[in-house]
């Protein structure tokens, strides 16, 4: 019989944290999410974006965080919004999470295969289709997918420090140069609390999807009871002041007067252009890596997905294979659906992008953009939730947890969340580059909210037609009592481990 359990005690607090940054892929942040925040928003006071969303999700945390001391699950969204508010919202949310990560992960091979392509292009002067690059960068994602957690570890952990270094030498370059001297002009609070602050928000907050990923790993850290926590609030901290930094030396670098309007004109290309007059040598290995922090980024919302999947099929909300795993702990059937998920979507865009009018950007402007936006729209959406959900748990099972963590701090996330949802949805039509009246404004944040409502549906399906199954969703994988006791008795030195 196949095992159904996930490789138990594996990651520590630093191995978790590599994971989680590399969702966030900070260098495709500098690349790509910070000119484009200047260049939409029209104002420079996109690092203040960062510290102020960064500051939200840490409220965020500080209920996410207790909860998932109390509940170790891969499918975090699933496993907190089913003990905060039921069977069925559990379901819901899990399947709303589930076309999010799903989007988020097969809208990214948009870029990637594009990225990829120029660089091969660039260096060895073979022009291959973006399709093409993408296969091969899905071939890598897969087979990394099936093998054993820490693995992926340790791939992303070589790539985010690579990152760090690179985003780091750009930004002490920039604070170097500085053609109008070190300003803190995009410190300013009236380059930020104008009209526009909603499209700085709803185009910042994309930066930051993937740090709650750290709870989905719950099963796999060495201590469930503070492993996440820690690397939550370690990768949230650094995600929120390293933007930060590197959006302000992006300003002084190209210049507050007109970095505005030079990342209008070379948008994501920005960076590199810049870097390319500096540096050429320095550009070429930035492009280098800005293609691995793709991959990266794929690998992780891959391995968050398949867990997801598992989750859902140990529960049996889905089918039930989907709750195995490989000999090594990996959700190996998880893991195969969503790779075979991917290549369907991709293959298909794909074949629509054939002679298509937007050429070489067909992949980034459609199936990057659309998806990638709409998967964000999706896991705000998740986490308003989701801080209702540790409200409602909390008060049900306080267990010695203050006021702050049990109510005010989920209680001001949910406001925010909420917040930043509505502005996304706001400005979904700008977000993807749609003209004014568009179907896509409309089609794209429905697909997720659809997920939503299927997921309430099928809930109500499950509870009329297996009852049993229904009642026990709860108790699906929690630690055993052996487990809990050895995690009582084994202080492990995490320093020591991978």
């Amino acid at each position: 019989m196949e095992p159904t359990k996930l490789e138990r005690r594996r990651l520590s607090t630093a191995s978790l944290v590599f994971i989680i940054i590399a969702a966030s892929a900070p260098l495709t942040v500098l690349a790509g999410g910070i000119p484009t925040n200047f260049a939409v928003a029209g104002l420079l006071g996109v690092p203040q974006t960062y510290i102020v969303l960064g500051l939200l999700l840490v409220l965020f945390a500080v209920g996410y965080t207790a909860m998932s001391r109390e509940i170790q699950n891969a499918g975090a969204f699933y496993a907190y919004v089913t003990e905060g508010l039921g069977n069925r919202q559990g379901i819901a949310a899990a399947i709303l999470a589930l076309v999010s990560y799903n989007m988020m992960q097969i809208g990214l091979y948009g870029l990637f295969g594009f990225a990829s392509a120029n660089l091969i292009a660039e260096f060895t002067g073979v022009a291959l289709p973006w399709w093409l690059t993408a296969a091969l960068g899905w071939l890598v994602v897969a087979l990394l997918g099936v093998r054993s957690v820490d693995v992926s570890a340790k791939v992303l952990g070589v790539v985010v420090v690579l990152e760090f270094v690179v985003v780091l030498v750009v930004d002490v370059m920039a604070l170097g140069i500085a053609p109008e001297g070190v300003s803190s002009a995009a410190l300013q609070s009236s380059e930020f609390f104008v009209p526009g602050i909603g499209v700085l928000l709803a185009f910042g907050i994309a930066a930051f999807m993937g740090f709650e990923s750290g709870a989905i790993y719950s099963e796999e850290v060495i201590d469930p009871r503070r492993t996440v926590s820690r690397a939550t609030y370690i990768a949230l901290t650094l995600i929120a002041l390293f933007y930060a930094f590197s959006a302000w030396a992006v300003s002084v670098g190209v210049g507050p007067s007109s970095v505005v309007e030079e990342s209008q004109t070379y948008g994501p290309d920005l960076i590199f252009q810049w870097l390319g007059q500096q540096s050429p040598m320095l550009a070429n290995f930035a492009n280098i890596l800005f293609v691995t922090s793709l991959l990266a980024v794929l690998l992780a919302f891959h391995n968050a997905t398949a867990r997801y999947f598992f989750a859902l099929g140990r529960s049996t909300v889905l089918p039930g294979f989907l709750g195995r795993t490989a000999k090594n702990g990996a959700p190996r059937n998880g893991s195969m659906l969503q790779s075979g998920l991917a290549i369907v979507v991709v293959a298909g865009f794909a074949i629509a992008g054939i002679n298509h009018e937007l050429g070489d950007l067909f992949p980034v402007i459609t199936l990057f953009t659309w998806l990638t936006n709409a998967a964000a729209f999706g896991l705000v959406f998740l986490l308003a939730i989701t801080s209702v959900a540790i409200i409602m748990w909390f008060k049900r099972n306080p267990n010695g947890r203050g006021i702050w963590t049990r109510i005010i701090a989920p209680g001001l996330a949910t406001v925010g969340l909420t917040a930043v949802f509505v502005m996304i949805l706001a400005n979904f039509g700008l977000m993807i580059e749609a003209e004014e009246g568009s179907a896509l404004i409309y089609i794209m944040p429905g697909i997720i909210l659809a997920g939503g409502i299927i997921g309430l549906i099928w809930g109500q399906i499950i509870q009329s037609r297996r009852p049993a199954d229904f009642e026990q969703m709860r108790d699906q994988d929690q630690l055993t009592d052996d487990e809990e006791l050895a995690i009582a008795r084994d202080d492990v030195d995490e320093g020591t481990s991978v």
